[in-house]
């Protein structure tokens, strides 16, 4: 039902956008907040859609923990400074909120045919520092690249809690470091700056907690696990 209200959302504000705008596209152009992105600072808002995956390196060759993706919804605030007529420096915190499973090889020896399969619910509030780099504007349309460090805060890490995958608790980190990369493009209508964009992001550091029983099915061959997504945000200045 999230999905089906967001997409609805998201296409009836793009169609509607584009009725509004036709004239972005248009051989001669009016010219749409021609001094907006002058400003020392200016602020905005994202709505958007995330894809979380897991990048597994283990200790022992065998078979692979398959990870399964679902589509995530994200929200949250942009605040941009201009260092220069092409480059500015834009701080995005937000809340990304998705699911992960993690479906475990037959050949581990389970009690329970539910243990080979863990849920990783992350409800995440994402710090990250980019920096913009514009290309000269033409006529309503200017494309830009995006990287960028963040840090990201899982509050459904289960990284306080004293059980693990033998009580069914699957925990990792509660914060990871991340670089990020990404592109997209600013389309200037009459009254704000539309601005789809995509971007991976790449968690840089082991965030698994392991089982304290240091030959665990769920943790013992896993040398590291980091964070792989895919964010697709829909911003509006």
């Amino acid at each position: 039902m999230r999905k089906i209200f967001v997409f609805f959302f998201l296409s009836t504000l793009i169609n509607g956008y584009a009725q509004g705008s036709k004239n972005i596209f248009s051989k001669d152009p009016i010219i749409n907040l021609e001094n907006f992105q002058n400003q020392r600072i200016y602020y905005g808002f994202f709505l958007g859609l995330n894809s979380y995956d897991f990048k597994i390196d283990y200790k022992t060759v065998g078979p692979d923990v398959l990870v399964k993706k679902t589509t995530g919804f994200n929200v949250g605030l942009v605040a941009d400074l201009k260092l220069h007529e092409y480059i500015n420096l834009r701080f995005e915190p937000g809340l990304f909120i998705t699911k992960r499973f993690l479906n475990y090889p037959s050949n581990l020896l389970f009690t329970k045919t539910s243990d080979a399969t863990r849920e990783v619910t992350s409800t995440n509030i994402q710090f990250p520092l980019l920096v913009k780099f514009s290309s000269l504007r033409t006529g309503n349309i200017r494309p830009y690249l995006l990287g960028g460090v963040s840090a990201t805060l899982n509050m459904s890490s289960n990284a306080k809690s004293k059980d693990d995958n033998f009580q069914d608790r699957f925990r990792v980190k509660s914060w990871t470091p991340n670089y990020e990369l990404g592109f997209g493009i600013d389309l200037f209508s009459e009254y704000f700056i539309f601005s789809p964009s995509i971007r991976g992001v790449f968690g840089m550091k082991d965030e698994l907690l392991r089982d304290i029983d240091p030959n665990s099915p769920w943790t013992g061959n896993i040398e590291s696990m980091k964070t792989r997504a895919v964010f697709i945000n829909f911003t509006f200045h």
